[in-house]
């Protein structure tokens, strides 16, 4: 609805908008397929990374919670996010979020070699660098994002806003969770 309301005042966006929101049957084929051009690379094929990501949302009920708990956060606490399909396209802390949720489940598949490479690009993508084995809850906000970095011990609880250029981990080698 809102990306065919984008539609009718501005037609210049009607083959953006048809490729990344009006050809998909749900929320979760277009985050997929919006996370999958983000990130795709000369080595790493965006209809790869599309399945990847649809794979991951299809089977994870805790991955989808976020999900939705993220965009809901975002268009209620955020004045900027005036639509959800604003927030699903262009915010970057969000997407990021999205990537570490889809990230830490396939860590926890011992997947860990795919983890950190969706790691390091989304790192290089929105410049948003969260481990894919810290804890972070739902309805999160990651505000501007540029420069966030949350390490493989940090906890980020449920409801939680972090503006940009925000570090949560530590630097001594003593494995503890840090809140």
């Amino acid at each position: 609805m809102e990306a065919s309301d984008s539609l009718s005042r501005e037609t210049l966006l009607s083959t953006y908008l048809d490729a990344f929101v009006l050809s998909h049957p749900s929320l979760e084929h277009v985050l997929a397929f919006t996370l999958g051009n983000k990130l795709a690379s000369t080595t790493l094929d965006a209809d790869d990374l599309y399945n990847l990501f649809l794979d991951v949302l299809k089977s994870s009920t805790e991955v989808r919670k976020g999900l939705y708990a993220d965009l809901r956060a975002f268009k209620d606490r955020d004045p900027a996010c005036k639509t959800y399909c604003h927030c699903l396209l262009h915010f970057k802390g969000f997407q990021a979020c999205q990537v570490y949720r889809i990230g830490h489940y396939l860590w926890n598949q011992d997947r860990k070699s795919l983890a950190c490479v969706l790691q390091s690009r989304a790192s290089e993508v929105f410049d948003v660098d969260i481990h894919p084995t810290a804890k972070i809850g739902n309805g999160i906000i990651f505000d501007h994002a540029s420069g966030v970095v949350i390490g493989e011990t940090a906890v980020v609880g449920n409801n939680v806003s972090i503006m940009h250029g925000v570090t949560l981990g530590g630097t001594r080698l003593i494995e503890e969770r840090r809140c």
